[in-house]
């Protein structure tokens, strides 16, 4: 059995729209259980909460997610974890285009631009919380 670390995101309430986002951004189709799908009480008026929603990409990578309790004390405004992208220099623009994609209604932190060691690199923060980094390698030895 080969081994594999995959992102689990936890939302508030957002995890649908995230997924669907997510899959805009990066190509690939969110599929989603909700609570009530899956045999749970629905003990919102909201929209169904995720219980666990999954998307595969078409260049092979797997997000997870789900919507979590109101009692989960952790804090949501800014997890302290960033996700990390990218590619080599002849995936610049599938690479610049998943970062202008994930600055959709984001904030960006610092442009995609070339840095002093010789790689591209900018970093996000998209519209649900999650913060990413985004490098494009130049394949030049720094």
């Amino acid at each position: 059995m080969s081994t594999w670390l995959n992102p689990y995101l936890k939302f508030r309430d957002t995890a649908a729209d995230a997924l669907a986002f997510y899959a805009e951004v990066f190509g690939g189709k969110a599929d989603t259980l909700t609570f009530g799908q899956a045999g749970a009480a629905d003990t919102t008026e909201r929209e169904p909460l995720v219980m666990h929603g999954h998307l595969e990409t078409p260049d092979g990578w797997t997000f997870m997610a789900c919507d979590t309790a109101d009692t989960d004390p952790r804090e949501f405004d800014a997890p302290p974890v960033d996700l990390c992208i990218g590619g080599d220099v002849e995936e610049y623009d599938k690479v610049a285009g998943w970062f202008e994609g994930l600055s959709d209604g984001g904030i960006v932190v610092l442009p995609l631009e070339k840095q002093m060691w010789g790689d591209w690199f900018g970093q996000v923060r998209d519209k649900f919380g999650v913060s990413w980094m985004v490098n494009v390698s130049s394949g030049e030895q720094s």
